[in-house]
């Protein structure tokens, strides 16, 4: 790539649409590591504090088409400060909420607050300000930067908490979701949409895309990338430090964490790290061949990867090798769909269109936690979500396939 084309793909917008999704990402990332400490205050069952993680990522799924399309009538910068004002809103309150119904409410307004500084609203303004040649790779680049976010965040969290209370924690990071607005006036577009044309009105838009089988095969398809990731990101840690054999010390993992707590934080580091290289190799290669090949070979690869690490015995380096893996297919999904429904439908909607195939993400995301907790609290182990996730994957691997990769307004003219 030359000079000037890196230079047209890191533009200023790209690089603060990054920061925000690179800190709204860090803080969610860690909502995992709040499970063991959470209960064990309150006394609650696993599923209680799972509930509320489940009713966060719905909540986020709901207001991801909301927020978007609220940024397409009223200015992206407009949803984006509202989203971080919200999520700083509840992550503040939820520090002093002492009952399950206190958090799992207060976790609808840090869905929204998630929907509001996310990828619905992000990505839209970072697509329209780059070419349709650079536009997979700039949009693979800013969902690699929520993947930093999860490589920095879990790490942190488990620092502050290892020195004060988990409600200190969460007033840091509401704070830290103030200051984030300072990036927003970066965000501004020199594309104008002009919300008054008839011929592009969104109802029209919603209409001609809910029509299309290819719009349900993604919005299906995207069930189970929500449902595996919220699980892992919501359970994980605690099937770590319960069912993982003793870190060796001397070994090449204890350089990093010497107990099976820290491995969780590790592994989620892990994901994260590795899927910022993921989701830049996604937006690249989406950008001169078929994406839905991709997509199909991702949620094949996440099928095949979970089935080897729940037989096999669970180690140290099992884990290490499992995120590894699965932090290279994470969110390497995001940059291919959203680029498909901007190829496919048009850029000047793509946000809502977007958010609302996210929608089905988040739906996977409610079931995925909500169900490892249940299940948890009646069988005392993951056992059964993991088959599930396993079965969901291989759906999502084989209903992508069908999919017309070919703009909608290219498909008229044939007809």
């Amino acid at each position: 790539m030359s000079n000037q084309n890196i230079t047209s793909v890191f533009n200023p917008i790209l690089i603060a649409g990054s920061l925000i999704l690179l800190i709204s990402f860090a803080i969610r990332s860690t909502f995992g590591l709040f499970q063991i400490p959470i209960a064990e205050e309150f006394l609650w069952a696993r599923s209680e504090f799972s509930l509320a993680i489940a009713i966060q990522n719905l909540a986020w799924g709901i207001g991801t088409p909301l927020f978007s399309a609220f940024a397409e009538k009223y200015g992206d910068r407009k949803a984006i400060t509202i989203g971080l004002i919200l999520y700083a809103i509840g992550i503040f309150i939820s520090s002093n909420a002492t009952s399950p119904e206190s958090h799992q409410f207060l976790n609808v307004v840090i869905g929204f607050g998630i929907a509001g500084s996310g990828f619905g609203p992000v990505l839209a303004v970072v697509g329209r300000a780059a070419s349709n040649e650079n536009r997979s790779l700039a949009l693979g680049i800013t969902t690699a930067a929520g993947s930093a976010g999860q490589v920095v965040g879990p790490p942190f969290a488990a620092i502050l908490l290892s020195i004060m209370p988990w409600s200190s924690v969460f007033e840091i990071f509401a704070i830290i979701s103030l200051l984030t607005i300072i990036l927003v006036p970066i965000l501004k577009t020199k594309i104008q949409l002009n919300t008054q044309n008839n011929e592009n009105k969104l109802s029209k838009a919603l209409k001609e895309a809910v029509k299309d089988p290819t719009y349900s095969m993604l919005f299906l398809g995207f069930f189970s990338c929500g449902f595996q990731l919220a699980f892992i990101t919501a359970h994980f840690p605690a099937f770590i430090a319960e069912t993982s054999s003793p870190v060796v010390q001397g070994s090449l993992i204890s350089l990093v964490c010497n107990s099976v707590e820290g491995l969780g934080a590790l592994s989620m580091a892990l994901i994260g790290l590795f899927n910022i290289v993921g989701c830049i190799i996604a937006g690249a290669l989406g950008k001169g061949y078929h994406k839905k090949y991709f997509l199909s070979l991702i949620y094949a690869g996440r099928t095949i990867a979970a089935i080897i690490f729940i037989l096999l015995p669970i180690t140290p380096v099992s884990v290490a090798i499992f995120s590894m893996v699965m932090g290279s297919l994470w969110l390497a999904t995001v940059p291919l769909t959203s680029g498909i429904i901007g190829h496919i439908y048009g850029l000047k909607f793509m946000g809502t269109l977007y958010g609302i195939v996210f929608l089905s993400h988040q739906i996977g995301s409610f079931v995925g936690v909500w169900l490892g907790g249940l299940f948890y609290d009646i069988y005392g182990s993951y056992d059964i979500v993991w088959w599930v996730g396993i079965g969901v994957g291989a759906f999502s691997a084989i209903i992508h396939l069908p999919i017309k990769e070919i703009p909608l307004i290219d498909r008229k003219v044939a007809a």
